[in-house]
């Protein structure tokens, strides 16, 4: 939305890797065990990345997460069982 940081780039403008990574990194930010704070569920994330869509996300990013969400879940369930999280 022009308000990112450093550059206040928008739409098009902010390379796609980052778009993706954007979405990555705030699901992962949410559904994390934090010192100041307890992880969201998975749904509430998603539920956030849907509301940041259009406006602070790209929507065609937040859609493929979306569309996805099972193969989401399953590398979740792959780093709890290795211990990771």
């Amino acid at each position: 939305d022009g308000s990112g940081y450093p550059k206040g780039l928008k739409g098009d403008e902010i390379p796609i890797e980052a778009r993706i990574s954007a979405v990555a990194d705030i699901f992962d930010a949410l559904t994390s065990r934090r010192t100041y704070k307890a992880p969201w569920s998975n749904d509430d994330a998603f539920a956030m990345l849907r509301r940041l869509a259009d406006t602070k996300l790209d929507r065609d990013c937040v859609d493929a997460m979306l569309k996805n969400i099972d193969k989401v879940e399953e590398i979740q369930q792959r780093f709890r069982d290795a211990g990771v999280v």
